[in-house]
């Protein structure tokens, strides 16, 4: 039994049971509700049990879950409902609606001055008329926000058509120029990728999800939350879209330009001082997430850093990238072993830091080295000395270096490390580790302008 004591007198009354009082135990079966249970919406046909037909106990008792599921009363209901909003009828004798109810509700239409029209349909009067709703106008509405919503909600996810039309939003997320570098890509890796329905990721989201990883370095917990997957997902994910960029792009993007091409476009800076330069050589170091490497034929170094060699053209791209070595090799050793000389012709002049003691190397090939950067002798040198222009140049072209180095870190995080310990693993077909499968790619296929090398 409700609550209110003017609520419970008017069940009383529906009941109609002569000497009839009920008590704080006292229940009120759901048959005799039109949907099947009371409802404490003052407006309900179900305000006020209404339904008292002459049946048995037991009639009673067999017919209540058909009664509760029929889809018929549930639309009994809904017309119900429907006819009194539409007609203002909120006095209906059928459904023993009586004065004290129209009153009560006409106090909370008063006390409610946002919605005056319902409160004039609601108490009955002739106002409604004038002022009908305008169900095309809210349908309208309705529409427009719905598509709002729709494109809301575009804009903030990871689509083909989202990235399609936005090219700032792919170069944030994947560090390529626009939507068509990526679908060029994408069409390079698609033959080689698993596509069936026992991935979970279609091949626009594992290559997506990669470039990323690489771009953004995110954590793989927060890459499994975005694409909705398992972390172990994104992990082998990475790994093998990052082995097919290896085997399908990297070897098509090693570019040694012909010494023909290298002199016709040198920048004019190099046509005066190093005008038959072939390339600029430096060494860059990536931190490790441990301080040992994982493979065996390493533990012994005890190196918390990752070398790699980096040679450069005068024009600002990248056309060679060694494989990673402990931290602790000398420039020396690792420019020797690891293969970089043998792109030398005869004739050729190298650029490289002081650090470099390989001019006999060089010079067995047919080759020149040139020392570049600046030293304390370089800094001592007065301006007007003839020599502070050699000085300048030295200075000039490392910091070219530099800036190359740079810009390739700056578009892909994960070159800035730490570097995390399954991608140190070494991939004993390829003699290489993920990691440098991943610098290869990435500093092979940088498209570094050449403004400032003029």
């Amino acid at each position: 039994m409700p609550a209110s004591a003017s609520r419970k007198q008017r069940w009383i009354a529906a009941v109609n049971r002569e000497g009839w009082l009920p008590n704080d135990g006292s229940r009120l079966c759901s048959t005799h509700f039109i949907s099947g249970k009371q409802v404490k919406n003052p407006w309900s046909p179900d305000y006020v049990p209404s339904v008292f037909d002459a049946i048995s106990p037991s009639q009673e008792t067999k017919q209540t879950s058909a009664f509760e599921c029929s889809d018929k009363q549930q639309a009994q209901v809904e017309a119900a409902t429907a006819l009194l909003y539409l007609q203002g009828q909120v006095v209906d004798p059928d459904l023993h609606l009586d004065q004290d109810k129209a009153e009560s509700m006409s106090s909370l239409s008063s006390s409610d001055s946002e919605q005056p029209s319902d409160s004039r349909a609601l108490s009955g009067t002739d106002d409604d008329a004038s002022d009908p709703v305008n169900y095309e106008e809210e349908l309208r509405a309705l529409k427009e926000e719905n598509q709002a919503l729709k494109e809301s909600v575009e804009k903030m996810s990871l689509t083909e058509v989202s990235l399609r039309n936005d090219p700032a939003k792919v170069r944030f997320y994947t560090g390529l120029p626009n939507y068509f570098v990526f679908e060029t890509v994408m069409w390079l890796l698609s033959p080689h990728m698993k596509g069936d329905k026992t991935v979970k990721l279609s091949k626009f989201q594992q290559l997506l999800l990669t470039l990323m990883r690489l771009r953004l370095d995110l954590k793989n917990q927060d890459l499994a939350y975005r694409f909705g997957v398992q972390v172990s997902t994104v992990t082998r994910t990475v790994h093998s879209v990052v082995n097919i960029m290896s085997t399908t792009l990297v070897p098509t993007t090693v570019f040694w330009p012909s010494r023909e091409e290298l002199r016709k476009n040198l920048p004019s800076a190099f046509r005066s001082s190093y005008p038959d330069c072939a390339v600029i050589m430096d060494c860059f170091r990536v931190a490790l997430e441990k301080t040992d490497w994982p493979d065996a034929s390493f533990h012994h170094c005890g190196s918390n850093t990752l070398k790699y060699l980096i040679g450069v053209a005068p024009q600002g791209v990248v056309t060679f990238v060694s494989k990673g070595s402990p931290g602790h090799v000398s420039d020396k050793d690792l420019a020797e072993g690891c293969g970089f000389l043998n792109k030398l012709l005869a004739g050729d002049v190298v650029l490289a830091d002081r650090r470099f003691d390989v001019g006999e190397s060089v010079v067995a090939r047919g080759a020149c080295l040139k020392i570049t950067g600046v030293s304390e002798d370089d800094r001592e040198v007065p301006e007007e000395d003839p020599l502070a222009d050699a000085s300048l140049e030295r200075m000039w072209v490392r910091r070219h270096v530099e800036r190359v180095i740079a810009t390739v870190k700056q578009r892909y995080a994960i070159l800035t490390g730490p570097v995390e310990s399954p991608f140190t693993a070494m991939d004993h077909t390829a003699n290489m580790t993920t990691f440098d499968k991943i610098v290869q790619g990435l500093e092979l296929s940088t498209d570094e302008s050449q403004d400032g090398m003029a």
